[in-house]
């Protein structure tokens, strides 16, 4: 379905996936715990976008679920998760893995995610302390496990790229 025009098929199917995502993000918004696992699940759907469909295409996927989970979602933290940080961070692994040089992807990388946990941190620091265990409540510590975490979703997000283009993007073909 690797389409550049503005055909029906890659609207539609860009659609059906932002659609995928904003549900999993107003799941998470709603149930008490695994609300970070959640959002990080439906940022998968934006990398398929890419994928399969083009980088613009998963950009205004991207844009369209953060704006309707920020008018849609109860409370606005998984919103925000995703806008700043599961939703946007596949379409930026997609161009920083363009480099092709290892150690400046790790830093690009690393330096988009300390940014975005940031944000999350200064906007939301109550909700972020709140839905983590308190024994992450001293800074260092938390951003040091963060971005162990980070590293390890980073590694996953890459497995299950894989798996989508080797079984599932092969058989939308």
């Amino acid at each position: 379905m690797k389409r550049r025009g503005k055909s029906a098929a890659a609207v539609a199917y860009s659609a059906v996936l932002g659609a995928l995502s904003l549900a999993l993000v107003y799941v998470a918004a709603v149930v008490p715990t695994g609300n970070w696992g959640l959002v990080a699940l439906s940022g998968v759907f934006t990398a398929a976008v890419v994928i399969s469909v083009s980088l613009r295409a998963a950009f205004l996927c991207w844009a369209g679920v953060s704006i309707l989970a920020f008018l849609l979602l109860p409370g606005k933290f998984c919103a925000l998760m995703y806008a700043a940080l599961f939703g946007l961070y596949p379409i930026l692994k997609a161009l920083i893995e363009r480099l092709r040089t290892l150690w400046l992807e790790y830093i690009l990388k690393f330096a988009f995610f300390n940014a975005a946990f940031t944000a999350l941190y200064v906007f939301m620091r109550q909700m972020v302390l709140n839905s983590l265990p308190s024994a992450l409540h001293r800074v260092w510590l938390l951003y040091l496990a963060a971005n162990v975490v980070f590293l390890i979703y980073d590694f996953g997000v890459t497995k299950l790229i894989a798996f989508y283009i080797a079984r599932i993007d092969r058989a939308i073909r």
